[in-house]
């Protein structure tokens, strides 16, 4: 008998030396049969908004302290410092009237992407003009304001009383095990943050943005389970007929599996069902007979009153219309509310980014998923046919999207002649309900292999079987759309393909060019956040808080006006007025005149160099550097000095800067240390310093200076720390 089973231990082969190590032996932790890697990292919400992996040279980037202008590239130059032939390498920018300005990479923590408008039409600003500080004090003023509106909405929802769910854990877990996959790190945490939000009684309101096919769904049914399992009903509002069909099979299904314990009544409302059942489904809600209510806007209906409503789960939220959303927004003030989307509309993520809406983001690929890959071609029978014949040899479907329903019969005419091997059918939303249903079930069971379709298949349909999609007139969708309509392909483990065709390159709009190219680069998986900051950068962000777009939000750059924005915030959450002269708190200039990067032959790739040193820059505390430390010997072996100096100055700005120190500047015959004015320091204490040794002097009303010899970079180091330790414990 041959069999196929987990090996839990391993063995070693003497004869031909070799050695089976198993899972088991490498994860020691079990929980419940899937291996919990202690080391697991989940994805952050800022590195992401602040990652500069995408950029490219000639792409817009601001600098916090000189405004926005074009980045040309990564250069290595000889400034003076260290040995002599070491190279130092920069960041070279350019700004208005061509201007260049080389930034240390040490300092890439004052650098971010630019987004707000579109690349080519960034607002760039001439060095040393002014025009910048002008831009930041019109923008830290609107800032000041959006704070205090902000601030009020948090004390409104931490005021409010929510429902605090009780987590039966045994239950819980027996639900999770049907699962059959093992979660992602970022599923997992998704899954934990939803479940503490539901049970610290404060009401719930976030949202979970995650590709399509990354396991969004399971993270509402854990949440559905533990409302329902306390006593509450669940509401799942969906844009469409077909994902409300779709929702109702996976969640009968899943519950189905604990029916013996949880009998939970699960229902649908939407034109697939009858009239009677449209009928029984409220009345059963009113009663509090059924649990689960799944639907499309119909829920949203006068007529529809819950008995015991306890959340509220919202798919893809873009797709509702304004009036719905007023009536969804009423509904967060009294019950737990769950949002899932693949791509959230600009100002969703401008919320969510501000801390208004709390943010999940699942981008971690599910284990065998490839990405998808995305051709943009002018219109041909030639690749259709080429297209269709491929998927159909490996015995696959294929979805052809004409979003014209007065032509799709036409269309049907033309591709039978081009294909009369393919089965093809047709289904748009102007078929009747049962018709509709009919063929979406017989392309499920692949009783057909061609689907003829409009943007019906929008969201939800998940077809395995299904691994090509063509576009017709791609150019007529939006961004979130194409990532939306390329996302039903791909949802197994074999290579998807997805054609979009347009008219002739003249035809289109420079906006539709810059759709295409941004969906096109962007094939990898888990994009769907980065799509929706391209669409931030095309379309604007417009103001969090109201209608009106938002000039000054435009002017410095979506990323710096988040920064902003969260600065201020805290300020005025400690009870003091945020600081209008350094709106993003103090920058820490340090300048160990030694070379601090990392060298070419340490690590080749000039990408990933820039990639490190962004990543570095971000950090912001000593725990972070320490395990890019450990990164960094783990891949590229042990730190060439150039590396421990840059990691260094890191560990130097993050302590320096609570003290209000603006630079550092450590030469061998002398310290320099330069403050803001009324630094958060006792200036008795600096007095007493500079009486205690004649190393310390004044060199200036800001500027604390020690004559000291140091060559050795490590002890000046060292000199620096205990400097900045006897000034904190001053404070």
């Amino acid at each position: 008998m041959l069999s196929v089973a987990p090996l839990h231990t391993g063995f070693i082969l003497e004869q031909t030396q070799l050695a089976f190590i198993t899972e088991s032996e490498l994860y020691s932790t079990h929980v419940y049969g899937r291996r919990e890697r202690e080391s697991r990292k989940t994805t952050s919400t800022d590195n992401i908004l602040r990652d500069l992996s995408e950029i490219k040279p000639g792409d817009p980037v601001v600098h916090e302290q000189h405004g926005i202008g074009r980045y040309l590239g990564l250069v290595s130059m000889d400034v003076g410092e260290g040995e002599p032939g070491e190279l130092s390498e920069f960041l070279s920018l350019e700004y208005d009237g061509g201007d260049k300005l080389y930034v240390p990479v040490s300092q890439l923590y004052l650098i971010g992407r630019y987004s707000g408008a579109a690349p080519e039409s960034a607002p760039l600003h001439k060095l040393g003009s002014g025009q910048w500080d002008k831009a930041k004090r019109k923008a830290m003023q609107q800032v000041r304001d959006t704070a205090a509106e902000l601030l009020n909405l948090y004390a409104q929802r931490a005021a409010r009383e929510g429902h605090a769910f009780t987590l039966r854990q045994h239950d819980y877990d027996a639900f999770a095990e049907g699962f059959g996959f093992e979660e992602t790190a970022d599923q997992a945490a998704a899954i934990k943050a939803v479940i503490e939000d539901l049970t610290s009684g404060k009401p719930m309101d976030r949202l979970i943005c995650g590709d399509v096919g990354f396991g969004k769904t399971e993270v509402a049914l854990r949440a559905a389970f533990v409302a329902v399992a306390d006593g509450k009903q669940v509401a799942v509002l969906v844009p469409t007929t077909l994902l409300a069909e779709q929702h109702f099979q996976n969640f009968s299904d899943r519950f189905s599996l604990i029916a013996d314990q949880w009998p939970v009544k699960i229902a649908e409302l939407s034109r697939f069902r009858s009239a009677k059942e449209q009928i029984q489904a409220p009345a059963g809600l009113d009663k509090g007979e059924i649990d689960i209510i799944i639907g499309t806007h119909k829920l949203l209906q006068k007529d529809v009153i819950f008995k015991n409503l306890g959340l509220v789960i919202i798919d893809e939220e873009h797709r509702f219309g304004v009036r719905q959303k007023e009536e969804l927004n009423q509904l967060r003030a009294e019950v737990d509310v769950l949002t899932l989307t693949a791509t959230p509309i600009p100002r969703t993520l401008a919320m969510s980014l501000e801390g208004l809406r709390d943010f999940s983001i699942i981008a971690t690929a599910p284990q065998r998923r490839l990405a998808i890959r995305t051709f943009v071609s002018s219109f041909s029978m030639g690749i259709i046919r080429e297209a269709c014949l491929r998927e159909l040899k490996r015995g696959g479907q294929i979805y052809f999207l004409h979003n014209e329903v007065s032509t799709i019969q036409l269309m049907y005419e033309k591709l039978s002649g081009l294909l009369p091997e393919a089965r093809i059918n047709i289904a748009h939303g102007q078929m009747r309900e049962r018709d509709l249903e009919h063929v979406m079930r017989d392309f499920y069971q692949q009783r057909f292999n061609i689907l003829l379709c409009t943007t019906i298949i929008e969201t939800g349909i998940d077809i395995p079987s299904a691994n090509t999609i063509i576009i017709n007139n791609a150019h007529k969708f939006g961004l979130a759309q194409l990532h939306q309509l390329r996302g039903r392909v791909g949802r197994s483990h074999h290579q998807a393909y997805a054609y979009l065709l347009t008219p002739d390159e003249e035809a289109l709009g420079s906006q539709a060019r810059k759709r295409l190219e941004a969906i096109q680069a962007m094939e990898e998986l888990g994009s769907g956040f980065y799509l929706a900051m391209h669409d931030l950068e095309i379309r604007g962000a417009g103001a969090v808080l109201s209608e009106s777009q938002s000039g000054e939000m435009q002017e410095i750059g979506f990323s710096l006006y988040s920064s902003m924005l969260d600065t201020a915030i805290q300020s005025l959450k400690q009870g003091k007025e945020p600081d209008m002269q350094h709106p993003l708190g103090v920058a820490t200039e340090i300048n160990l005149h030694v070379p601090t990067l990392l060298p070419e032959d340490y690590c080749h790739d000039i990408h990933e160099r820039l990639v490190l040193y962004k990543r570095m820059a971000n950090c912001s505390d000593d725990e972070q550097l320490d395990d890019m430390q450990r990164e960094l010997v783990d891949r590229f072996g042990l730190l060439p000095n150039p590396t421990r100096a840059l990691l260094d100055c890191h560990r130097l700005r993050i302590t320096a800067k609570p003290l209000g120190i603006t630079r550092i500047d450590a030469s061998s015959e002398s310290i320099q240390i330069q403050f803001v004015p009324n630094p958060p320091i006792n200036p008795t204490e600096i007095i007493k310093l500079i009486q205690s040794s004649r190393e310390y002097s004044l060199s200036g009303p800001d500027r604390l200076k020690i004559q000291v010899q140091v060559t050795d970079v490590n002890k000046r180091v060292m000199r620096i720390k205990d400097l900045i330790q006897k000034l904190s414990t001053n404070k």
